[in-house]
């Protein structure tokens, strides 16, 4: 009997070092979306050449294919370079301004840029990125959560603005910037919610004023766009860093303290994450049939529609999951791929550096640290953790609207924060443009 079980102790040990060796070998194996190495390289292989010999597929298939496999593959470059993956963005950053920088190299075909460009813009894949995650994100959200925020959000809001333009003009007194540049050319875009709902009528605003046409002062503006959302990308990796440093100045994703997402223990379920995105896209086109009659982005107006609905407990659970559950899958699968039409579609190297001269980048860093400082400082004061409300409330009004949000939470790992978010670059935008209309008559 005693010989009996120490034979099975034996077999049980020798069970459990192979299962042990087996775990081993699996992390050591290199997987990219999933896919062991070879097969991932098999993809990328078969897609450079259909790229390279012009018969990529037209329309969404071929863009959707070049962005995932190229996205995936710069995003994984990125996360295991020394430097950039502890202080830069990691795969972030390289996804967005490695194909950037493939657009301004020539490398990428101009025919699949377009595409991809079209995809990302006239196809509407930013918004249907940006709609999982808004509405995923709020009917996963604990409805406590939105009623203890309440408009305690605009505070840090308005502390974003506020540091930015202190510290934008203590910067342009000591580097020998006028006032009129400071506030009017690099603060004000910079903070105005990106291209089509900050740069463009912010140049209209301008152009009403100082008489010169809308594309002048787009021209002028546009510099100090891209150079803030570099910025604000950098800034919240270094943020993330710090939260793993310093544990109390963040919730790890969470706004304020005490209240945690509400997670979905619930298996994967293809029938549901199909209702998950049947109500992403229902409530993005209510959005839109809204914003036909009340002023305001229709990204703000489904905010407050699913946040409404989350609050009065109407969404039937089985929607409220299967919403999570779409979320999760596109945020997972989709991200670099987004990141990577970003750089293609919305990143211009050319107005980057044009804008590269050591008092311009110390002025544009200066703003968004401002920014940085001023949102979390006043998140503090409301009782939010300041790492979140920096990132959200401050780095989010500093970047490129919807496409730096996505790029910025990517960056700090923090993609739950995606409707305050879009709070601060929606609304916090518009704010940005009746500001400079009112600030206009005293620089004239």
């Amino acid at each position: 009997m005693g010989q009996s079980e120490q034979t099975a102790r034996k077999l049980e040990e020798s069970i459990e070092e192979k299962d042990v060796i087996y775990k081993l070998n699996q992390k050591k194996e290199i997987k990219i979306l999933g896919l062991p190495i070879f097969w991932f390289m098999t993809f990328l292989t078969l897609t450079i050449v259909t790229v390279y010999t012009g018969n990529l597929p037209a329309g969404m298939i071929g863009s959707l294919l070049v962005m995932v496999v190229f996205g995936e593959a710069l995003g994984w470059i990125g996360d295991r370079l020394p430097i950039v993956k502890s202080y830069l963005g990691g795969g972030a950053i390289v996804a967005i301004f490695g194909s950037a920088y493939m657009v301004y190299s020539g490398i990428l075909p101009e025919t699949v840029a377009t595409s991809v460009s079209d995809f990302m813009t006239t196809g509407g894949f930013l918004d249907f990125y940006i709609a999982a995650l808004i509405t995923g994100s709020i009917l996963g959200m604990n409805s406590k959560v939105l009623m203890k925020i309440g408009v305690r959000y605009f505070v840090p809001i308005f502390g974003a603005v506020i540091g930015a333009m202190l510290i934008a003009v203590i910067v342009a007194f000591f580097i020998g910037f006028s006032l009129q540049e400071a506030v009017l050319v690099i603060t004000l875009p910079i903070l105005g919610g990106g291209m089509g709902a900050g740069a463009i009528p912010m140049a209209q605003v301008y152009s009403e004023f100082l008489g010169n046409p809308p594309s002048y002062y787009i021209s002028i503006l546009v510099p100090a766009l891209a150079l803030g959302n570099v910025f604000a990308i950098v800034f919240a990796s270094l943020l993330n860093s710090l939260g793993k440093k310093v544990p109390s100045l963040t919730g790890n994703g969470q706004l304020i303290p005490g209240f945690k997402m509400e997670e979905q223990k619930s298996k994967f379920d293809i029938s549901k994450m199909g209702i998950g995105l049947l109500a992403a896209l229902l409530f993005f086109a209510c959005g839109h049939l809204l914003g036909a009659i009340i002023p305001l982005h229709p990204y703000a107006l489904m905010i407050i529609l699913v946040a409404i609905a989350k609050i009065a407990n109407v969404i039937p659970a089985n929607v409220v999951e299967g919403a999570s559950q779409w979320y999760q899958f596109v945020a997972k699968t989709w991200t670099l791929a987004l990141l990577f039409g970003i750089g293609v579609a919305f990143t211009d190297l050319n107005a980057v550096l044009a804008a590269l001269s050591v008092q311009y980048i110390l002025l544009v860093a200066g703003v968004v640290c401002g920014a940085v400082l001023g949102a979390a400082l006043f998140g503090k004061i409301v009782g939010f953790y300041p790492i979140e409300s920096a990132i959200s409330a401050g780095l989010c009004m500093a970047n490129m609207g919807g496409t730096g949000d996505v790029a910025v939470l990517s960056a700090s790992k923090r993609m739950q924060l995606m409707p305050f978010a879009q709070i601060a670059s929606r609304l916090g935008g518009a704010l940005i443009l009746l500001l400079a209309g009112l600030l206009m008559p005293f620089f004239l």
